[in-house]
C-alpha cells in the first residue's frame, strides 16, 4: 500500500487526526469515543522511521480484557457488555524513541560504623570518607508518546515494548488498524525523556555507593551530552467507555498484553450487595434473640 492510498480522519470532539487505509472502517474515536469521525484527504505524509507491528490480534485482546474484568463484581455492566468490548480498536500510537548519553558527576560524604563490646561497654567506631563518582550513561530507545490525547500514565504503565520487533516503517503494517499522528514534537517531549534519563543516571550513581552505613549527597551534576530522537509507531489496543458523564480509557500493549485502565465502581451494585447481606444477617439476629 502506498502512502497516497492513506486517508486521514479527524475527530470532531477531541481533534485526534487518525491515519488509516481504505479498508479500515473507523466510526468512533479510540480516544474519546465520539461517533463522528470525518474523512478527508491525507495532508502531508506519514513519515515515521520505525514501526512495531501488532503481535496480538483482536480476538486475543478481547480475551485479555474479559479476564481483566472478571471478578470485578462492582464494575458497571456497561463495561462488560460483549458488544461494547468488541469495539476495542488497534491503534498505532506515535512515540519518540530517544538515544542519548548523560554525563554524571557526584560528590558524597560517606561513613562506615562498626560496633564491638569492651567489657560492659559497646564501643562504636565510625570512619568517614570523601567519595566522588564520575561516569557516562548511555541510553537507547527511551520511549515518550507524542500524542496529547493519550494519558502519559497509561503509556508508561504498558511499557516495556519489545524493540527486537522494531521494523523500518512500511504502510504494509497499517491495514486493519488506525495510526495516530503526533501533535507533540520531539522538542516538546524532550523534557520528559531527560527527566527519565536523569533519574535513571542518578539511581545508577547511587547503586555504586553500596557498602557504606551512611551516605550524604553533597552535589550531583547530570548533563545530557547527546539526544537523538526517532519517530516510531507502537501498537496499542484501546477501548473508550463513557459512563455517567465520565470518560474511561483502557489501553493494552499490542505485543505483550500488558494493560492499564481506570475502572469505576457502580455504587448501586455495591448498595444492592450490602442489602443482600444485611437482610439475612438481620433475620439471623432476630432468630438468635428468640432462642
Amino acid at each position: 500500500m502506498e502512502t497516497g492510498e492513506l486517508s486521514s480522519r479527524t475527530c470532531t470532539s477531541c481533534g485526534a487526526e487518525l491515519v488509516c487505509g481504505p479498508e479500515t472502517a473507523a466510526t468512533t474515536c479510540p480516544y474519546c469515543g465520539n461517533p463522528t469521525v470525518l474523512g478527508g484527504q491525507l495532508s502531508g505524509k506519514l513519515k515515521p522511521e520505525y514501526i512495531i507491528p501488532f503481535r496480538m490480534d483482536k480476538k486475543t485482546a478481547i480475551e485479555n480484557l474479559k479476564k481483566y474484568y472478571k471478578g470485578k463484581a462492582f464494575l458497571p455492566k456497561a463495561f462488560k457488555e460483549s458488544n461494547h468490548i468488541e469495539e476495542i480498536q488497534g491503534v498505532y500510537v506515535p512515540f519518540w524513541l530517544y538515544d542519548g548519553r548523560m554525563e554524571a558527576r557526584g560528590a558524597y560524604k560517606a561513613e562506615i560504623s562498626e560496633s564491638h563490646r569492651e567489657g560492659d561497654y559497646i564501643v562504636t567506631t565510625t570512619r568517614h570518607f570523601d567519595v566522588a563518582r564520575v561516569g557516562d550513561a548511555d541510553f537507547v530507545r527511551v520511549p515518550v508518546d507524542g500524542s496529547s490525547k493519550m494519558p502519559d500514565t497509561h503509556m508508561d504503565a504498558i511499557e516495556p515494548f519489545d524493540y527486537s520487533d522494531l521494523k523500518p516503517f512500511s504502510t504494509a503494517y497499517l491495514p486493519g488498524f488506525l495510526a495516530d499522528r503526533y501533535d507533540e514534537d520531539d522538542k516538546k517531549c524532550a523534557a520528559r525523556v531527560l527527566t527519565r534519563m536523569k533519574n535513571s543516571t542518578a539511581a545508577a550513581l547511587h547503586d555504586t555507593l553500596g557498602g557504606y552505613t551512611g551516605v550524604q549527597t553533597l552535589s550531583e551534576q547530570l548533563d545530557p551530552r547527546t539526544l537523538e530522537p526517532h519517530y516510531a509507531l507502537l501498537p496499542v489496543w484501546m477501548l473508550h467507555t463513557r459512563w455517567r458523564e465520565q470518560d474511561f480509557l483502557f489501553a493494552m500493549n499490542g505485543q505483550t498484553g500488558r494493560l492499564i485502565g481506570d475502572l469505576p465502581v457502580d455504587k448501586g451494585r455495591v448498595a444492592a450487595w450490602f442489602a443482600g447481606i444485611s437482610i439475612p444477617l438481620m433475620i439471623l439476629t432476630a432468630l438468635i434473640m428468640l432462642l
